[in-house]
């Protein structure tokens, strides 16, 4: 990804593009509503072809995602809310940080992921072998033992309730 570094504006639209291995796993259509340079927030729909049940939640049509990215930090929040408004809790991504392109912000997934429920009843790392089994520790370690910090970061501001700190009031409801 070449390190370009747009500005959005609030109200407008996007596309966001998530990257797997260098291949796109998914693109889709977001508007953003927040912008300083540093951090880009979006909302969008569900961009999954059907529902997804992961045990612990389920994502389904009509869920809406408030998606933090950030040009200088190892991963991307995910407010997730139901169609009614109700908060399901955030989806947290280890990524590389956001290049922002002309099209909308890139992101390189990492395969590291935490899930904080709404209520705070549970904080899940998650994937962790996908990790393992990436092969970036070989590949490059640097961003191994980043995507590794960032995943602890994570977990440490949600387990002492601090996650909503980091988003800055920049929230769906």
């Amino acid at each position: 990804m070449d390190a370009v570094s747009e500005t959005y504006t609030v109200g407008g639209e996007v596309t966001v593009a998530l990257v797997k291995a260098g291949r796109t796993k998914v693109r889709y259509p977001a508007t953003v509503v927040y912008e300083d340079g540093t951090r880009v927030v979006v909302r969008a729909a569900w961009a999954g072809a059907g529902d997804r049940d992961f045990g612990f939640v389920r994502f389904e049509a009509g869920d809406v995602f408030t998606e933090h990215y950030w040009r200088d930090r190892w991963y991307a929040v995910k407010e997730v809310r139901d169609a009614g408004g109700s908060l399901k809790g955030w989806y947290c991504d280890v990524t590389r940080p956001a290049v922002t392109g002309p099209e909308g912000p890139v992101v390189e997934d990492l395969d590291l992921d935490l899930w904080v429920a709404a209520d705070g009843s549970a904080v899940l790392r998650l994937d962790e072998d996908e990790f393992a089994a990436s092969g970036l520790d070989g590949r490059d370690p640097a961003a191994a033992d980043a995507a590794r910090a960032a995943l602890d970061e994570l977990e440490e501001l949600a387990r002492a309730g601090s996650l909503t700190d980091l988003l800055g009031g920049v929230v769906a409801g």
